[in-house]
């Protein structure tokens, strides 16, 4: 009802302007009639509705005076797009059209299957006479060759030398007075069994040369020691472990999940025990920890390996009716072992 006294208000108005400003009015207002017969004041203009105000705003100066439906801004706004879309559409490129879609699925095909190079895919393509420049097929080849050539990824090698492969790692430990403790971990691949853990204060390549022979006795180590590439890892390390015929695989750099299993370890410790203690030195964090590894290798059980501890715990049934479950605590109450206890 408000909007129809608008439009009865601008009607008289109108009187006094000239005809031609006469007509235009009644143009303007004839087609927010018509809209508004259409679908209300809430329905969406059509593009062609848009169309006819950004004219009527190039052709009248007073256009502003007469327009209910939407606000003036809305106009000058889809005035604006429409000349970006104007300019945007002349200023494509021109350029060669676009390689058939079969052409381009041909030449993913000839890379899949042969790792072949651009000059023998263009001869295949010409003896089908589909005719297509070498410079064309060279590029779809890059964009569809695969990212790693074929062969024996990093996790089928993981996978496959478990047996035979253990991980090395640091990781730091912030004391209660903000010192920076660093922990040592040796980690074997196939149960999940950590080696040996050690704490320092200031490691050197004299003392993680230490660590490897306390991890590996009398020289029997692992075929392969998968490490990152941390500055005190250096080119003692590698000698020493290369007396101990163990070979030294270092991951990309910046790349820690190529180290995932004793990444993870990492992730598992700090979530299970570091993030609920406040460590007071290195004798402390080092009780700690041997404490958690007790609990990890003989209680806790991992998905990885089908529920079990690294060292593979016995199934306990319950031995009669009477038999109630008793709750054993680990790692100072953080932690709990459960087993059938007969009632007293």
């Amino acid at each position: 009802m408000l909007l129809l006294l608008k439009v009865i208000l601008w009607a008289v108005r109108s009187l006094a302007r000239s005809r031609q400003a006469l007509r235009l009015d009644n143009l303007a207002l004839r087609q927010q009639l018509a809209t508004l017969a259409h679908g209300g004041r809430r329905r969406r203009l059509l593009p062609t509705e848009r169309l006819f105000w950004v004219a009527l705003r190039a052709l009248w100066t007073d256009w502003a005076k007469s327009l209910v439906l939407v606000k003036p801004a809305t106009v000058v706004a889809w005035h604006h797009r429409a000349y970006r879309a104007y300019w945007r559409r002349l200023s494509r490129p021109l350029g060669r059209p676009r390689t058939n879609a079969q052409v381009r699925g041909l030449i993913r095909r000839m890379v899949m299957e042969n790792q072949w190079g651009a000059p023998r895919i263009h001869g295949e393509l010409l003896k089908l006479g589909l005719r297509v420049s070498e410079r064309t097929v060279s590029r779809y080849v890059r964009m569809s060759r695969p990212r790693r050539p074929p062969g024996v990824s990093r996790r089928t090698f993981l996978d496959n030398h478990r047996e035979v492969l253990a991980a090395m790692d640091f990781f730091t430990v912030p004391t209660l007075t903000f010192r920076l403790l660093y922990v040592l971990l040796v980690i074997q691949h196939d149960r999940r069994r950590v080696l040996h853990v050690n704490v320092t204060a200031h490691p050197t390549e004299a003392w993680v040369a230490q660590q490897l022979r306390e991890a590996f006795p009398l020289e029997r180590g692992p075929r392969y020691l998968l490490l990152d590439r941390d500055s005190i890892f250096s080119a003692g390390v590698g000698r020493m472990l290369e007396r101990m015929e163990v070979r030294p695989v270092r991951t990309s750099f910046q790349s820690p999940w190529q180290n995932g299993v004793a990444e993870r370890w990492v992730g598992s410790c700090r979530r299970e025990l570091l993030d609920h203690v406040m460590v007071l030195n290195e004798e402390h964090l080092l009780r700690l920890l041997r404490e958690f590894l007790a609990y990890y290798h003989s209680d806790r059980t991992h998905l990885s390996l089908g529920k079990d501890p690294p060292t593979t715990r016995a199934v306990c049934p319950q031995s009669s009716p009477y038999a109630t479950v008793a709750s054993l605590p680990r790692v100072g109450g953080l932690h709990h072992r459960y087993q059938w206890r007969e009632a007293a």
